[in-house]
């Protein structure tokens, strides 16, 4: 099975992800990377952060060796947002980006993403050619040769600037409250959106290692939807344990995912094209339609809207999940500068969240997630196939489905949408249980 997913190495750590797989990652990233002439073959530069996880501690001293006896000088940044590693390998021109993390994944379990120079994440390519290539008997410098070790402690103000700069509006007026998932966003986020103007409540934002996503974050939103209405939010808004993404609640409770926000921001962009997933619901495609807006379709997975943003020279694209990419601002999907982007609208319209979402009608959506089966044969499941078919021809127009093998987790997910409700849990149910019996 192979190591690489559709966002890095993940596992839990010290079972599956140990510090002796973290630090071969490291060695055979920095030496691949330099055959291919993706990174400097003379002292290149790498920047190393992490999430809030007890486990990134042990596995940012395993990588960090790993780079530097490659004879990459390393920076470490600590605790900061996925999307702070991108910015920062971007805007320092360092050769290679990691960052250590499992995003919305349960506390026990880790991951290491690689990020090019440039910012953007390896190819499928690359990753397959680190991953044949663990453990080989690499050459090894020595003396002046090895690569050093250096605290960067400016590294989250630079971020926090970079957002910032990203605004044309003020935020004052708006009372936000945030879920910072006890993760990598705890101390950035409430400290950007206060700067930006906004009047700002933090939830989840105390981190002991132990605690990220643990009944919050953008996986648990229960929280989050009780402290706007106690305290008369304008809306809130939910990070995931790195904060590449960021759910919305509006002022009554409702939630408003990443298909809402991207066409908010679509629309107030007027932007000819949006790209999106194999998951977008069919209302935002029905409604950037309405308004003149192509959309264009990937497999699930930031990475994949954004090659597809790269290739077409589109300006916005994004995913359910509320992972959204803004190619003026950044190449990689960020919940806070999402959350900001948002707020700006909602500041410059001066109309509430609710208001905003009216642009679309969501479809209703019903999505299982049936864990326990050999995911692997989901492809070659003649009977699951056949039934596929059938609900198709069934639901015609106006509904569809997908199955899919998660990326990210051992698990086959199961989605229908239809214009009707009961239509579409009466499927996906017949589904799943489909699943459960030919993958077993």
């Amino acid at each position: 099975m192979a190591l690489f997913g559709t966002d890095g190495v993940r596992g839990v750590a010290n079972r599956d992800l140990t510090a002796e797989l973290a630090l071969d990652l490291a060695v055979a990233a920095a030496h691949v990377l330099a055959e291919v002439g993706a990174i400097s073959k003379n002292r290149p530069v790498a920047i190393v952060g992490q999430d809030s996880r007890a486990s990134g501690e042990f596995l940012e001293a395993a990588i960090v060796a790993g780079l530097a006896s490659a004879g990459v000088d390393v920076y470490k940044v600590g605790v900061l947002p996925t999307p702070a590693i991108a910015h920062l390998v971007a805007s320092t021109g360092a050769d290679l980006g990691v960052m250590i993390s499992a995003s919305h994944n349960p506390m026990p379990d880790n991951g290491i993403k690689f990020f090019a120079k440039g910012g953007g994440k390896l190819d499928d390519a690359l990753e397959a050619a680190i991953e044949a290539r663990l453990n080989e008997p690499w050459d090894r410098p020595i003396g002046r040769e090895v690569g050093r070790v250096i605290v960067d402690e400016s590294a989250a103000e630079r971020y926090i600037y970079h957002l910032l700069s990203s605004l044309n509006t003020n935020l004052s007026g708006i009372k936000v409250v945030v879920d910072c998932a006890n993760g990598a966003a705890s101390d950035v986020a409430p400290e950007v959106y206060a700067r930006a103007g906004a009047e700002v409540i933090a939830i989840s934002n105390k981190p002991n290692g132990l605690n990220i996503n643990e009944n919050c974050g953008s996986t648990h939103l229960e929280n989050l939807i009780a402290e706007v209405k106690k305290h008369g939010a304008d809306l809130g808004i939910a990070h995931d344990g790195d904060a590449d993404r960021a759910l919305a609640i509006d002022a009554a409770g409702n939630i408003i995912d990443g298909d809402f926000i991207l066409a908010i921001l679509a629309k107030e962009w007027k932007v000819p094209t949006v790209v999106g997933t194999v998951m977008t619901n069919l209302g935002f495609i029905k409604a950037m339609s309405e308004v003149g807006i192509s959309f264009e379709k990937t497999p699930v997975g930031d990475r994949y809207v954004l090659e597809k943003m790269l290739a077409n020279g589109h300006k916005l694209g994004g995913e359910q999940s509320g992972h959204i990419i803004m190619r003026d601002f950044a190449n990689t999907g960020d919940g806070l500068l999402t959350a900001l982007q948002l707020m700006s609208v909602m500041a410059r319209s001066k109309k509430p969240l609710a208001e905003l979402a009216k642009i679309m009608d969501r479809f209703p959506q019903v999505l299982i997630n049936v864990d326990g089966v050999k995911k692997e044969k989901l492809d070659s499941s003649k009977a699951i196939a056949v039934a596929i078919g059938e609900y198709e021809s069934k639901l015609g127009a106006s509904g569809r489905i997908l199955l899919r093998a998660s990326g990210t987790e051992p698990l086959v997910r199961v989605m229908v949408e239809a214009e009707n409700q009961s239509i579409a849990e009466e499927i996906a149910q017949k589904l799943a249980s489909l699943v459960r019996l030919e993958l077993s």
